[in-house]
């Protein structure tokens, strides 16, 4: 079981920025062309992106819509997107334009049932986003912590038929601090579905560490800074996924 590797695009005002614990106040711009930054992740290999919109989140409603129907329509593998789906009419909207997986965070802690149904109706199509800081849910673009640990949501949805959780280590998101590993593999072990791990990623041994952990549950990994910052090689860390 190989680890996909996902490149991030997070979007904010149309442009490929990479914020710092998610502090939109801390947004480094690397592009003005997300679908050249697409088309240039598919050239090295990519076959999956993880695409957010940074707006959407602190919105609660699509902002950067026309940019991501770009994205999607000219990159030629799968798209994961993220940020402010919040409705039933947003989740089927994303899924006519031909996006791959949907995101859901916010609307997971607050609409339980909103996220059951599209599951039960996309299947496979729907990830839960399971964002800490201190190992407590944090939701609205990460600006809002709850009072529910990041293992009892993970909890709630193991018979929802959602296809994996997305854990972000918020703490360590743009951070370049390194993947919490150890967090990430707990998550996974204490819960039936598979995951995602997001938030820190530094370099190829981040990619190699969680591609040892595959088979415990460890789906992916999403990487945005280490790429922009030419600290990860994407088709190195494809290679190191693979050989998982």
């Amino acid at each position: 079981m190989s680890l996909i590797v996902f490149p991030a695009i997070d979007l904010k005002q149309g442009k490929v920025v990479r914020l710092a614990e998610g502090d939109m106040d801390r947004a480094t711009v690397y592009g003005d062309d997300p679908v050249a930054q697409a088309l240039a992740f598919a050239r090295a290999g990519a076959g999956y992106l993880h695409v957010v919109d940074l707006d959407g989140a602190f919105a609660g409603g699509s902002v950067n819509g026309e940019v991501v129907a770009a994205v999607v329509a000219g990159f030629p593998g799968h798209v994961q997107l993220g940020g402010g789906i919040r409705s039933r009419a947003a989740i089927e909207r994303w899924f006519d334009l031909g996006v791959s997986r949907v995101v859901i965070g916010t609307a997971a802690l607050k609409d339980p049932e909103l996220v059951r149904a599209a599951a039960r109706d996309f299947p496979g199509g729907i990830v839960v986003a399971v964002d800490a800081r201190d190992g407590m849910v944090a939701t609205a673009g990460w600006a809002d912590v709850s009072d529910v640990s990041v293992v009892d949501m993970a909890r709630r949805f193991e018979d929802a038929g959602v296809a994996s959780l997305l854990f972000t280590d918020v703490g360590r998101d743009g951070l370049l601090k390194g993947v919490n590993i150890e967090a990430t593999v707990d998550l996974a072990r204490a819960t039936d579905l598979p995951v995602i791990a997001s938030g820190g990623v530094a370099g190829i041994s981040d990619i190699h560490m969680l591609a040892l952990h595959a088979r415990a549950g460890i789906e992916g990994v999403i990487t945005g800074r280490a790429l922009y910052d030419g600290r990860l090689d994407l088709a190195a860390a494809l290679s190191v996924a693979e050989a998982a």
